[in-house]
């Protein structure tokens, strides 16, 4: 009878590790900086000292957890998305321009 195996040996296991080693390095940096892919900018300042200040309690522009609202996009710009998203209207543009050259009746 073979003896089991612990799930350290095996590659999830070893996955697992990797991931957790991971995730406890990625936190500790976010923490150090928390806009690390900005430039130290006015920007980059107006929006760390706004966060600091709503959300530290005894401000007084504190901001009670509940009442927090924040609104993300996919790339931190706001573009349309409606009727359709602008990448669906290019490549419906796209797919038009290159089916009439090629002769074909669209």
């Amino acid at each position: 009878m073979s003896k089991p195996t612990s799930s350290v040996r095996t590659p999830v296991g070893a996955a697992y590790r990797v991931a957790a080693l991971f995730l406890y390095t990625a936190c500790g940096y976010a923490q150090s900086d928390p806009l690390p892919s900005w430039n130290d900018t006015g920007p980059k300042s107006a929006i760390v000292s706004f966060v600091e200040r709503v959300s530290k309690q005894g401000s007084p522009d504190f901001v009670p957890e509940p009442e927090r609202i924040a609104v993300f996009d996919n790339d931190g710009t706001l573009w349309v998305e409606h009727p359709m998203y602008t990448q669906l209207a290019f490549a419906l543009d796209r797919v038009k321009t290159l089916d009439r050259s090629s002769g074909d009746a669209w």
